[in-house]
């Protein structure tokens, strides 16, 4: 039992480090999803923490200054919206109506500042037949 004690504390100490390792950085890389109404009922807790926002964009909100967009997220009930201000290239599939994922911080100012800009589509994709002009086509993608 002697010669095995220091290999039995070896082996503890290794699992510890690693068990330090692997949840001491969960912790720092976690980034919540919150809807527009969650992030509004945080209140003040939600300054500064990095979360990722999603909801529709508010039709009529969309303006884009050089490479800033700024734009409204709604949440699903369509009465609660958040000014997001993004200098990220928005996808190209990105409009008003279209669900969003926003990823940043609210500022103190109430407006949340998106680093990383995503939309949300389904995924199935319908190439266009054969003969078809691409005015249907660009009417179907946006449908």
């Amino acid at each position: 039992m002697k010669d095995k004690l220091p290999a039995i504390l070896v082996g503890l100490a290794v699992v510890g480090v690693l068990g330090w390792l692997a949840l001491g950085s969960v912790g720092d890389n976690l980034v919540y999803y919150w809807s527009p109404d969650q992030l509004e009922a945080a209140g003040t807790k939600a300054v500064g923490a990095n979360v990722r926002l999603g909801g529709l964009v508010k039709p009529g909100s969309i303006k884009v200054d050089g490479t800033v967009t700024t734009f409204e997220v709604l949440d699903g009930s369509g009465k609660i919206a958040v000014p997001v201000r993004t200098e990220a290239i928005p996808p190209q599939m990105f409009r008003e109506g279209i669900g969003v994922v926003v990823e940043g911080t609210l500022g103190d100012d109430g407006v949340f500042k998106s680093e990383r800009l995503m939309v949300k589509h389904d995924e199935n994709y319908k190439a266009p037949t054969s003969g078809a002009d691409a005015e249907a086509a660009i009417k179907a993608a946006k449908e």
